[in-house]
């Protein structure tokens, strides 16, 4: 069967196979495969079906068609309605994989490529972005690469997503868009739209993120690491770097807009 190379990730070795996707694996794949499986069995169905391993070691994964969300995204992609199907998204995929609630536990603490982090409320994506979704006609209706999925707070996700989709970030960023006005509003509706109503500990934590991703850049370029080298050579480090620092700029103000009212019930 004909495979078609799918590009746009961080993936090298990314094809399609009729209404199958190809990737390299890694130890972590099983339990990624599981994971799948779980959330899948849960009623989730905007993940790719885990259907193993081809002949060549790769994993195998359902087909999700659409388009997938890569920078720059286009209008219909930047809506409200899009950030708070987002949100919903997250929420469920978080409630599906409770840790507390996980068959046989022990099993769910090992095995990740990401580390795990405390608290272990939930198996995290690691990397839910609008680059890792699938969008149809304007509707977000899936979410792939869990490659960096692991145990850990909710908190840890809702960041990374708050920094991807709403997008908090600097003007500077090729990314960034909307005044600091609207990214709070926005930061405001994405977690109303998830439902958290304890939001004390997401300012600390969105800085964490953050600086997170940058060291992650440093740690791999200092052990010669080509792909880390390359990404700060292309400014991804000072990109980082500065949103870090618009971030703590303004976190007070980010604080004040999340938390006046508290969230949902």
């Amino acid at each position: 069967m004909t495979e078609e190379a799918l590009t746009g990730g961080s993936m090298s070795s990314v094809a399609r196979v009729g209404d199958t996707v190809r990737r390299g694996a890694g130890p972590w794949t099983p339990q990624v495969q599981r994971l799948l499986a779980h959330l899948r069995a849960s009623g989730i169905d905007e993940v790719p079906a885990p259907l193993g391993f081809d002949a060549q070691g790769r994993e195998v994964l359902g087909y999700l068609p659409g388009m997938v969300g890569h920078h720059p995204l286009p209008p219909e992609l930047r809506t409200d309605a899009v950030l708070c199907a987002a949100a919903r998204l997250l929420r469920r995929l978080h409630d599906a994989a409770r840790v507390a609630a996980l068959d046989a536990p022990p099993t769910w603490f090992c095995g990740w490529q990401a580390a795990v982090r405390e608290p272990m409320e939930v198996i995290c994506h690691g990397d839910f972005a609008p680059y890792n979704c699938v969008f149809r006609a304007g509707q977000l209706v899936g979410v792939i690469d869990f490659d960096h999925a692991h145990p850990g707070p909710r908190a840890w996700d809702l960041a990374y997503a708050l920094y991807r989709f709403v997008p908090i970030m600097h003007p500077s960023n090729p990314e960034s868009r909307g005044s600091l006005a609207e990214q709070c509003r926005r930061a405001r509706l994405f977690c109303d739209a998830y439902g958290l109503e304890n939001r004390d500990q997401l300012p600390a934590v969105m800085h964490a993120r953050i600086h997170a991703m940058a060291e992650f850049l440093r740690r791999g370029a200092a052990v010669g690491d080509e792909r880390m080298l390359a990404n700060i050579a292309e400014g991804h480090l000072a990109i980082y770097t500065t949103d870090l620092a618009y971030w703590d700029q303004y976190a007070p103000r980010f604080a004040a807009v999340l938390t006046e009212g508290g969230g949902i019930r």
